[in-house]
């Protein structure tokens, strides 16, 4: 049956309309999963780690053993400012530098690290200044310390040189070339030098009253990450500690990701409204395979077959077809999502990871909900088709199942929806508009239809001499009001969401251009000194930097907004990542 029902053509709309569907939600899929995962291990890379305890004080113990008893890796970091100045003992390397330079010495931030460090990602060194970089394997060996080329060029030391620490001398052992959890604290400015946790104690620099970034870096696989997380969660709010903070993945990049959700919902809008003409296509597709096969049915009831039989067959076809479709739909919409990237272009300028299972099994899924939940309910009349049909010409009604059919099957289109969104307000609206526009539309279908057969029954149509088309056409859409009021409904939900999508665009554009305005800076300069600014302002003036003709240096100091009118700011209370920080 299924054979000779593609050799007919009647599946070719039901294939048609089913793998676009797929292909739109499948392709949008994609894309989101590979940028979701990207974002999450350039995330982890960028902390280090999947989950982060910072405290102002030694972090409690207790973290760290409830990590590793949910077989966790730890490690931990010590970050401060210190002066870190030349050796200047006879026979070094530096000493004649040093004399040349009166002992120099610059504030640098240390960060000390324990064995393991980093769990994510990887730190980068070289042996030399110029030469090719790579992964460091470990941290620094003991005794030697790894340091930024801005720590190299203001002590006038190389790799290989001493340097002193507190009340130790080490050796530079590797240049830092890239670290990706330095962060933007304002003693991260300064010049890095890494060295090892357990050698601290010997140098002497931290004691009582120390300002000091305990943090303890944890990573492992995603349950047992988050089952940390909700722990320590409960004992820093619930026990009040003091001083302690937690840093997880969503703290990470928080510009980044507002963007990307948003590109992520235009997108998801798209394919769904894509899926919303797709489920119209094979709903009146699948009346017209119904009206078709009406016949056919009516004979093999007249063979002996029962409802059941028939059910069981129009099921299991069309469960194939939407297996099929799916497939189909999957495949096109892995090349679309492909296309998408390369549309982007530099936009996208990292590799991202592969997508995984999850698009694959929605595109499916999808595909299965809209030909069972948008064709099975035309169809379930041709299972109760009588045997005198192949005597009388006789349509009959859809009956109570069918309705209860198209009950299921917007249910089940609403959760897709709400699963395709990945949030439940965007999904709720999209469904929402569909089923609002959808009684809407159908109601002027109706009520059009009818004042067309009110004028074409009062012969108004002779008097004003218009033409046989006219009456004709006024005349079938009286004979199939159902059909032709659907297939208005249909056209009318189209043009809404081509108009939707366009006007979404264009909001989604204006809203990207208004968050960064065209003069907004990307170069900055930090810490100028005050006998400098008129050099630096001179240098600025005759290069013609942007905004800088006048040579206004502002000076800034970090601040935190604490209350407005005189009520106190709670950061709970604001949604933006940014208004949180502030």
């Amino acid at each position: 049956m299924t054979a000779r029902d593609w050799r007919a053509g009647e599946l070719t709309m039901l294939l048609f309309a089913l793998v676009l569907a797929v292909a739109a939600l499948a392709s949008v899929g994609f894309l989101a999963d590979r940028l979701q995962r990207g974002l999450e291990r350039d995330a982890r890379r960028m902390i280090a780690a999947d989950f982060i305890v910072r405290a102002d004080h030694p972090v409690d113990p207790m973290f760290a053993r409830e990590a590793q008893s949910l077989a966790l890796r730890t490690a931990t970091t010590a970050i401060f400012p210190s002066m870190v100045s030349l050796d200047a003992q006879p026979g070094s390397s530096a000493s004649g530098a040093a004399g040349a330079s009166a002992m120099a010495s610059r504030l640098a931030a240390i960060k000390a690290v324990s064995a393991g460090y980093p769990l994510r990602g990887a730190l980068r060194i070289a042996a030399a200044p110029g030469l090719p970089d790579h992964a460091a394997q470990g941290i620094p060996p003991p005794g030697t310390v790894w340091v930024d080329d801005e720590l190299l060029d203001a002590l006038k030391v190389h790799v290989g040189d001493t340097v002193k620490v507190g009340t130790r001398i080490f050796t530079v052992n590797a240049l830092i070339t890239k670290e990706l959890d330095r962060g933007f604290s304002f003693v991260n400015f300064s010049p890095r030098l890494l060295m090892r946790a357990d050698e601290v104690a010997s140098t002497g620099l931290i004691g009582y009253g120390s300002r000091v970034t305990y943090r303890l870096l944890v990573a492992g696989t995603d349950p047992a990450v988050a089952q940390f997380a909700s722990w320590a969660r409960a004992r820093v709010e619930g026990g009040k500690m003091r001083g302690v903070a937690l840093e997880s993945l969503q703290d990470g990049q928080p510009q980044v990701r507002e963007t990307l959700d948003r590109a992520r919902h235009f997108l998801t809008l798209v394919s769904l409204l894509t899926a919303l003409l797709a489920a119209v296509a094979i709903a009146m597709a699948a009346h017209r395979y119904t009206r078709r096969h009406l016949d056919a049915c009516a004979a093999m009831r007249c063979l002996g077959a029962s409802q059941r039989t028939l059910r069981t067959l129009f099921v299991l076809e069309f469960a194939g077809l939407g297996l099929v479709g799916g497939a189909i739909g999957v495949a096109l919409g892995y090349a679309g999502h492909l296309a998408l990237l390369a549309w982007l272009g530099n936009l996208i300028d990292v590799v991202l990871p592969q997508p995984g299972a999850l698009p694959v099994i929605e595109g499916i899924a999808a595909g299965l909900v809209l030909l069972l939940g948008f064709a099975l309910p035309p169809l379930l009349p041709l299972t109760r088709v009588p045997p005198v049909r192949v005597l009388r010409r006789e349509w009959g009604d859809e009956g109570r199942a069918a309705w209860v059919a198209y009950g299921v099957g917007i249910a089940l289109f609403a959760g897709l929806l709400v699963l395709a969104a990945g949030e439940l307000k965007l999904g709720g609206i999209v469904a929402g508009g569909f089923a609002i526009g959808l009684l809407v539309f159908a109601g002027v279908a109706r009520a059009a239809l009818w004042c067309a057969a009110r004028v074409a029954r009062s012969g108004r149509l002779g008097q004003a001499r218009a033409g046989v088309g006219w009456r004709y056409a006024l005349a079938s859409l009286e004979r199939r009001p159902g059909a032709s009021a659907l297939q208005i409904t249909a056209l009318a939900i189209g043009l809404m969401c081509l108009l939707l999508i366009a006007m979404t665009r264009n909001d989604l554009v204006e809203g990207w251009r208004k968050s960064t305005p065209p003069d907004a800076p990307n170069e900055f300069l930090i810490d100028i000194q005050p006998d400098q600014r008129d050099a630096v302002a001179s240098w600025l003036r005759t290069h013609g930097i942007a905004g800088m003709t006048d040579g206004d240096l502002q000076p800034m100091v970090r601040g935190r907004l604490i209350s407005i009118n005189g009520k106190p700011v709670n950061p709970d209370s604001y949604k933006s990542e940014d208004a949180r920080r502030l």
